[in-house]
Parts: C-alpha cells; sequence; structure tokens
C-alpha cells in the first residue's frame, strides 16, 4: 500500500508539487480538528427554571457576571460612611468662651477683694444678682444668653485654685470632644461623653455640678458633611471592587441542585443555553488549525525540494504527526488536573524519528507546533482555556530530545538523547512544582519526576522501535541505516571481498575520495562511501572479467570479440542495480550502482572494434545511463574513473595525478555526463582539488630500500 502511495506520489511531485503536499496537509488538518473538537466544543443543555440538575455543570469559558459586579458596587457603595468635615473654627471659639468665662470670673473676684479693702465696710458685700450682672456686662453675648444665671453664681464660690484646676480639666476634655467631632445625630452623645469625662476627674463634686451645667452650652456641632470627600470616597470604593468572574471550569450547579433564578441566569450567561455560541470555539479552532497545517505544509515543500521531492520523508511527517497527537489525545482522556499525567507523555518520539529521518529544522518547528496542540488537547475540555503548562514542558522536552541527540549516526545516541530528555523533564517538573503555591509532599515530587522519567524512557523506546519501520516501510535512508550497511559483515559486502577482492580493493578507495569530496561541497559523505562499497557489485557475478580481479591468470577478453566483452563490461552497472533491488537495498544506494558510469563510452574495446570496422555504432559501447542526478553519484562516478587511472599509473607523482585528475573531469563534463547533477562549475573545482590531495595522501611516494646481495 505504502509502495501504491509513493509512486502515485512521485508522478506528481516535480510537475505538481503543492498536489504532492496538500493531500497529506488537509488530512492532517481534518486529524487535528477531529482530535481537539470535543476540547473547544461547549455542549449545551435543556434546562427549565427550578428544576434539578442531572448532572455537574461547568463554565466552558471565563466571563464576567456584569448583574452581579453591579451589585456588589452598589452594596459597597452604600457601605461607604458620609464624610464629614470638623470645623475648627467651631471648635476654637467654643474653646475661647470657655476661657473667656473662667478669665470673667477671675477678673471679677479679683476686683470684689480689692474694693472690699478700700470702701467702706458698711456698704456690704455684693449680692449674687449683683455679681452676675457684672459678669454678663463683660462676657460675649453668646454666653450671657446661653449660660443660667444659676451657674454663674456657682463659679465665684469656689476659690483661684479650684478655679485654675476646674479651666484646664474642662477645657481638656472640651478639646478632645470637639476634636472627634460633633454632628446633630451624635450631639447629645458628644454631651454625655463630656460629662462622663468630668465625672472621672480629679475635680471636687462642688465643681463638677457648674462644669456639668455648662456642657450645654460648650458642646456644640462642629462636624459638617462634606459632599465632595463623601462622593470621591464612594467613587474610590467602586474602583477597586473586583469584578464577579465566573471562572473556566468552575462549577455552576451540582448534580441533584435546584436551578435557581440566579444559576439559571449564569449557565444563560456562559452559553450554555444558547447553541449559536458554540460556533464561535469552533472557528477559532479552525483558525488555528489551519495556521499549524499551512505552518506544516510549508516545511514540507521546503524539505521535499531540497531532498528532491523524497515522497517518503513527506509520508515520514505525515505519520508522525498522527502518532504524536494520538499518543496526547489518549493520555489526555486519563489525565486529570489531581495527576497531571502529561507529564508522562513521550512527546520527544516526534522530534527524535523527524530529525533521524528529515533533518533538525523540520524538527524544531514541528516541537513548536506540537506545544501548541498539547495546550489545547490537555485544556481539561475548556473552551476558552490553553494549558500553558503543558506547552512549556512539551517543548523544552522536545527541545532536550534535539538538542542532546547529538550524534545520528548511531542508535546509542538515542539512548544518550533519552537520558538528556529525562533530566530536563524532572528539571522542568520540578520548576512548576516549586512555583506553585500549594505544598507538595516528597511523595508527590517523586511521583510527578518519575513521570518526566517515564516520558524519556517511552520517547526513547518508541524512537528505536519505530526507526527500522520507517526506514523499511518508507524507504528512508538514514545516517544509522548507512552504517549497518557499511558493516563488513553485510553478506553483500563479504561476497564482494571474497569473490573480487580487487573490486573490493578499488570500492574502498574509491569510498575514501568520494567522501572526502562530498563533505568538500557539503554533500552527504555517508552516502557516498556506502554507495561506493556497492557501485561494483554487479562484477561478482563474472568478476575475473574485470582487470583488478585477474591475479596470475590470462585476460578472458583476449579470448571475446570486442563487442561481446563491451557487454559484459557495460552490464555490471544493470546487474549490480538488480542485486541491490534483490537485497531490498535503500534505492539511494541503487541509483548510484546505475549511474556510477553514466552514459561514458568504453573506450578501450570501442577503438579495439573500430580498427576493424570503421561503421561500428557507439552507441553499442556506451552505458545506458541514466547520468548522475545527484551530487553523490556525480561525485563517485568522477572518484571511480580517477582511482582506476590513477592506479594504472607505474610511478603516480603529484604532477600525473592532478594531470589525469583535471582530464577526466574535463572529459566528463564535455561528454555531458554531469548535466543532470546538481554540481556547479565551482563545486566540481573544489572536488578536484579535494580529489587530488586524497590520492596524494594514498600514492605518496616511498623510500626504495636498497636490496642485500647474496652470498
Amino acid at each position: 500500500m505504502i509502495d501504491i502511495i509513493r509512486s502515485s506520489m512521485k508522478s506528481l511531485k516535480k510537475k505538481h508539487g503543492w498536489i504532492f503536499i496538500l493531500l497529506p496537509v488537509i488530512l492532517l488538518g481534518i486529524f487535528f480538528f477531529l482530535i481537539t473538537l470535543n476540547n473547544v466544543h461547549t455542549e449545551t443543555y435543556d434546562i427549565e427554571r427550578f428544576s434539578n440538575a442531572n448532572a455537574i455543570i461547568r463554565s466552558p469559558i471565563t466571563i464576567e457576571n456584569e448583574k452581579e459586579t453591579k451589585r456588589k458596587t452598589r452594596e459597597t457603595v452604600q457601605s461607604v460612611q458620609d464624610r464629614y468635615d470638623i470645623s475648627n473654627e467651631v471648635t476654637n471659639e467654643q474653646i475661647s468662651y470657655i476661657k473667656e468665662l473662667f478669665a470673667a470670673v477671675t477678673k471679677l473676684k479679683e476686683e470684689q477683694v480689692v474694693t472690699d479693702r478700700t470702701e467702706d465696710t458698711a456698704q456690704g458685700p455684693l449680692t449674687d444678682q449683683e455679681k452676675v450682672t457684672n459678669l454678663k456686662q463683660i462676657l460675649s453675648e453668646e454666653i450671657s444668653n446661653s449660660v443660667d444665671d444659676s451657674t454663674l453664681i456657682k463659679f465665684f464660690n469656689f476659690s483661684q485654685d479650684d478655679l485654675e484646676k476646674a479651666k484646664n480639666n474642662y477645657i481638656t476634655a472640651l478639646e478632645e470632644t470637639l476634636n472627634h467631632g460633633v454632628r446633630t445625630e451624635n450631639l447629645q452623645t458628644a454631651k454625655t461623653n463630656m460629662r462622663q469625662l468630668i465625672q472621672f476627674s480629679n475635680l471636687g463634686e462642688s465643681l463638677k455640678e457648674p462644669l456639668n451645667e455648662l456642657t450645654d452650652f460648650a458642646i456644640t456641632e462642629n462636624s459638617f458633611f462634606d459632599y465632595e470627600k463623601t462622593s470621591e470616597a464612594r467613587k474610590e470604593a467602586a474602583t477597586i471592587v473586583d469584578p464577579a468572574m465566573i471562572r473556566a471550569g468552575e462549577v455552576i450547579v451540582r448534580e441533584g441542585q435546584p436551578i435557581t433564578n440566579e444559576i439559571y441566569e449564569q449557565l444563560e450567561l456562559v452559553g450554555l443555553l444558547d447553541e449559536e455560541r458554540n460556533i464561535f470555539p469552533l472557528i477559532g479552532l479552525a483558525l488555528l488549525i489551519i495556521l499549524i497545517c499551512s505552518l506544516i505544509g510549508l516545511e514540507m515543500y521546503r524539505t521535499a525540494k531540497e531532498n528532491d521531492w523524497n515522497s517518503g520523508k513527506i509520508i515520514a511527517v505525515f505519520l508522525t504527526c498522527l502518532i504524536v497527537v494520538s499518543l496526547m489525545k489518549i493520555i489526555s482522556l486519563f489525565s486529570t488536573q489531581a495527576n497531571q499525567l502529561f507529564f508522562a507523555t513521550p512527546i520527544a518520539t516526534g522530534v527524535l524519528l523527524i530529525k533521524i529521518l528529515v533533518n533538525e529544522r523540520t524538527a524544531i518547528i514541528l516541537a513548536a507546533l506540537y506545544s501548541i496542540l498539547g495546550s489545547v488537547i490537555f485544556n481539561n475540555q475548556i473552551a476558552d482555556a490553553l494549558n500553558v503548562e503543558v506547552g512549556i514542558y512539551f517543548l523544552l522536552s522536545q527541545l532536550a530530545g534535539i538538542i542532546f541527540l547529538m550524534n545520528t549516526k548511531d542508535r546509542l545516541a538515542i539512548l544518550k538523547g533519552g537520558t538528556g530528555i529525562a533530566i530536563v523533564n524532572i528539571l522542568t517538573v520540578l520548576l512548576f512544582l516549586f512555583l506553585s503555591f500549594e505544598k507538595y509532599s516528597w511523595s508527590d515530587l517523586i511521583t510527578h519526576a518519575s513521570y518526566g522519567i517515564v516520558s524519556a524512557f517511552l520517547a526513547t523506546v518508541l524512537t528505536i522501535g519505530l526507526l527500522p519501520v520507517f526506514e523499511t516501510v518508507l524507504g528512508i535512508l538514514t545516517d544509522i541505516k548507512l552504517l549497518q550497511l557499511s558493516n563488513p559483515n553485510q553478506p553483500l559486502m563479504k561476497k564482494l571481498l571474497t569473490e573480487a577482492p580487487g573490486t573490493y580493493h578499488h570500492s574502498v578507495m574509491v569510498a575514501n575520495i568520494s567522501e572526502t569530496a562530498c563533505e568538500a561541497v557539503g554533500a552527504n559523505g555517508l552516502l557516498a562511501r556506502v554507495g561506493a562499497y556497492y557501485h561494483d557489485i554487479g562484477k561478482t557475478i563474472q568478476p575475473h572479467y574485470f582487470i583488478e580481479n585477474q591475479v596470475s591468470m590470462r585476460n578472458p577478453h583476449d579470448f571475446l570479440e570486442p563487442k561481446e566483452s563491451a557487454e559484459i563490461i557495460i552490464s555490471h552497472a544493470n546487474n549490480g542495480a538488480e542485486m541491490l533491488k534483490e537485497h531490498k537495498l535503500p534505492e539511494e544506494i541503487i541509483d548510484i550502482a546505475k549511474q556510477h558510469h553514466a552514459t561514458s563510452l568504453v573506450k578501450f574495446f570501442y577503438f579495439k572494434e573500430k580498427e576493424n570496422n570503421e561503421d561500428v555504432r557507439e552507441a553499442d559501447y556506451r552505458y545506458p545511463g541514466p547520468n548522475p542526478q545527484t551530487k553523490e553519484a556525480a561525485i563517485i562516478c568522477i572518484c571511480d574513473s580517477v582511482e582506476a587511472a590513477v592506479r594504472s599509473l607505474k610511478e603516480p607523482t603529484k604532477e600525473k595525478i592532478e594531470e589525469i585528475v583535471a582530464s577526466i573531469v574535463k572529459d566528463k563534463v564535455s561528454d555531458g555526463q554531469l548535466d543532470e547533477s546538481p554540481l556547479t562549475l565551482k563545486e566540481l573545482k573544489i572536488i578536484q582539488g579535494a580529489i587530488c590531495k586524497s590520492l596524494k595522501g594514498i600514492f605518496h611516494s616511498r623510500i626504495q630500500y636498497p636490496m642485500k646481495e647474496a652470498n
């Protein structure tokens, strides 16, 4: 089935690139939408007022209950007490009146004493009424009109010391009472408090009586309503009232609870009684999915172009997305706010596979997109919520996998990467726990940290388990697969070594030179090395017809016609490709075997035939091709010819090596054998230099050791 999909996609790839990408992207979009639908879809209820709820109903959104907010604001404003302004003018005026009264009494008493000493005593002392009359003449009208004569007369009966003591105590009590503010509604209370202060003072009982009678005059209203301050205080109180919010996930009504008017209004407010509100979260989800799939599509398109529209890698991205999102959804079904199983999600599986199968850039982009989808999937089915904690945890876990998977050429590197993921997961889990206001026990810390370890372990196991499936089913050639193929114990390698040792040695030499040349221009050196190992595997069918395998024997071509010899030589390319197909080697290796001679001419037998037949067809002595389609195949094509030519030199000096390499490169360019490869002229010059450098290291000059003369 996969082969059918791949073959159909190949027919579309270069002519209709976007169609090649569009189908998996659309399928992913549909899949993502269906998976996350219940995370944003709000269930509605057919509920009547005053009935009983059949289930626990939670708010799907966070919204302000404006009616409740207004009620709270109104109550808060009403609770603000009126603001009053104490008049210092009235306070000071009343105190001055009391001081004036005591001063007048004191003055009249002193004058009376002087009069008694100088005037004729026969005239007799002043009566009480005369004393009051004299006192009123010097007092303010407010005091004279407000204080009874009987009260004034009593002050004349006390000594100067008693009056001074009474004045000080009274003024102190008066200041204290007036400074607290006296309003119309608490006037009597203020007077009562004033009398209590007098009562509990250290004055004599005879003094307390006139002072208490004076209180009705002394205590007066001095605190008046301040409209501006009161209005400002009420406004300030209204601004600090927190809005009455219905939080997403908050229980509105429990099962069996009556649906009161208040509850019904809350259900209506959050949209649980209104079908039309449910379409908005779906529109938002659709927009999110479109954005995510667009990014995936653009990255798949870029990856496809860079890899010559490799359908296997596109399918790998598609399948990886399905696997990762499915894992998240399955675990979300069992995850709650209490157990937080999302910590155990093997989220790094996808990016580990993508980094190995495709490239690191694609893995990083998908890591971000998986984190966004995870924040939706693990939102506890609250329509307007994204679980940011999940998003951060997933992102850090995946980035750790990408960073710690440093060497994609070794399966053990996946285990090392898993260790790095586990460490980052534990640190992230502890970070969330320590930032929380809740207090966690040691058992909670260990449990949640173990989830991070489980996540890393499962990601490692799944990656190691799924990688061979992707490599085999999708035909994706990874560095790990290439290293396996380079093992000398591989059946075809052993066959080449035992049946065609000369060809084996030639292949190893070509592999070394090709790898160096590829790395010089940024091509895949490991692919070139492994491809070179197998490029001449077809020679194992008739190994003795190839000169590198002819040891101590007569060349069998001496007994054949040039055309027959050419056919044997030419056939090894296709024979090798067929052998590689039978052993199910990757397509890239098979292509190198087919293309390593391009459409070059078998010159030796062609010119040998031409000596006898001027009408010989050149096409009969050319390889069928095709010409190299990749940088790696083109470089092997050059290195194969160069190695054979340099090996044939008796004395391969530096100048001869440079000359023969330049000649072969020029010949292949002029013959059109490199026209279909992506190599540029600049890269060819770099490759030429790298090949010369490698060959000089291999065929370096050696010291001629003198031979010992025989005795």
